[in-house]
């Protein structure tokens, strides 16, 4: 039977069956616009209006469309900010020594050689790539500084960070090659750096005449906080922030995300681990002296719990501008607090609670930094309706009935209608 098709002249064909999400070919269907070539379903039923696909040409697949919010990070940095001055005025009223004089430059060394390894921390997580072997990345890499000062101070630095570069590599390979979680990774190829740490019985010394940081803290401080700081800033940036998190998983955790995902891992990765070794030569230009006791899991813990309480999600993609800056001067004012006034209290406390409290602050920026969208409730003229077609009998005995994407099924037509179809009348 044969319908007439001059009521579609010059209209949009709605007849085309769209299939359904998860059918093959789902993908590839036409969907209803406007008119002006705007889709109104799909991105309409997650609640967000068309004019926010211009949000999501960096990532098309897969994303939360419209720009992250950055109020939660500004509102947590100022949290970090008044317990900076609250724990620095307790220091400071109990043991004024130890924000003046020497001891404000041996805890600005501390807060920078702490930071570096926030930084390579909140780097990978970043990234959706946790390193979880910064710690012993950093107290190997002080190891060998310390045991080949002989060499030259830039010489063995740079073959430690060489070394440091290998072991990020190893985990690079590792997560990106085979595409596990990198935590599991890294954390395996940090407890194969401990037992390298483990062969080491003696306290090694530094030699007299190397260079003392103590005397220059400010431009290690500066420097650190300058690279927190722009790292925050292009980290701000949509089109980079969702390029640096295109490793994190939006649906199948194993499923690849491509190549572009893939290298910026390695380069997180990498980044990470050569931090760390820069904060393992620090600390033992700092402490003038390297003991083989296994602090390595301690470091860890503080690097991890720094990045976390720095506002860095621990999911990937999201973090602040300041975090790392406030959170790095937070634990060591509370450790030198600690050291002072609780001497028994370990750092692995510090870190665990650092950890306890950034996760709360992960649950805030994800619950209230992700996109909000333009509509709370879907409007009624966007859903989606299945009605049925009327068929025929014969035709119904073939297929049955059919939902259809349609908004509104065609008018059934009368037997003078289809007698007049059929053979050819008015």
């Amino acid at each position: 039977m044969v319908y007439d098709d001059s009521r579609y002249r010059g209209e949009p064909d709605q007849r085309i069956d769209p299939g359904y999400p998860g059918e093959d070919g789902a993908d590839d269907y036409s969907y209803p616009s406007t008119g002006h070539g705007e889709r109104t379903d799909a991105i309409s039923q997650r609640g967000y209006a068309p004019s926010d696909l211009d949000d999501i040409l960096d990532d098309p697949a897969h994303g939360e469309p419209g720009r992250d919010r950055f109020g939660v990070h500004l509102g947590w940095e100022l949290v970090l900010l008044f317990a900076v001055v609250f724990v620095g005025y307790l220091l400071y009223r109990d043991s004024r020594f130890a924000v003046t004089g020497d001891g404000l430059r041996a805890l600005m060394i501390s807060a920078s050689s702490l930071g570096l390894l926030v930084l390579g921390a909140g780097l990978s997580l970043r990234a959706a790539s946790p390193n979880l072997a910064i710690g012993p990345i950093a107290l190997a890499s002080a190891l060998y500084f310390a045991e080949h000062t002989g060499r030259g101070l830039l010489v063995s630095a740079a073959q430690a960070g060489v070394l440091a570069l290998a072991v990020g590599a190893v985990i690079a390979l590792i997560s990106v090659g085979l595409h596990v979680p990198a935590w599991a990774a890294s954390f395996g190829a940090g407890l194969g750096v401990v037992l390298w740490i483990q062969q080491h019985h003696q306290t090694l010394e530094l030699p007299r005449g190397t260079y003392q940081p103590v005397s220059q803290p400010a431009y290690w401080f500066g420097g650190f906080a300058a690279l927190a700081v722009l790292g925050g800033l292009l980290g701000s940036v949509r089109p980079l922030r969702r390029a640096v998190g295109r490793f994190r998983p939006v649906g199948d955790p194993a499923h690849r995300r491509g190549g572009a995902a893939a290298g910026v891992s390695i380069a997180a990765l990498l980044g990470s681990s050569a931090l760390a070794s820069v904060a393992g030569v620090l600390v033992a230009l700092q402490d003038r002296r390297v003991e083989p006791a296994d602090t390595s899991l301690a470091l860890t813990g503080l690097a991890l719990g720094g990045a976390l309480l720095a506002g860095t999600s621990a999911f990937g993609r999201r973090g602040g501008v300041l975090g790392t800056v406030l959170a790095a001067a937070l634990l060591a004012l509370v450790i030198r607090y600690l050291r002072i006034t609780h001497p028994d209290v370990s750092q692995l406390a510090v870190g665990a609670v650092a950890i306890g409290v950034g996760l709360v602050a992960t649950r805030l920026v994800e619950a209230f930094g992700r996109p909000h969208p333009d509509f709370e409730q879907e409007p009624e003229q966007w859903r989606t309706v299945t009605p049925t077609m009327p068929l025929s009998s014969n035709e119904e005995g073939r297929s049955g009935s059919r939902p259809t994407g349609w908004t509104s099924p065609l008018p059934a037509s009368s037997a003078d209608d289809r007698w007049s179809n059929d053979w050819g009348g008015r």
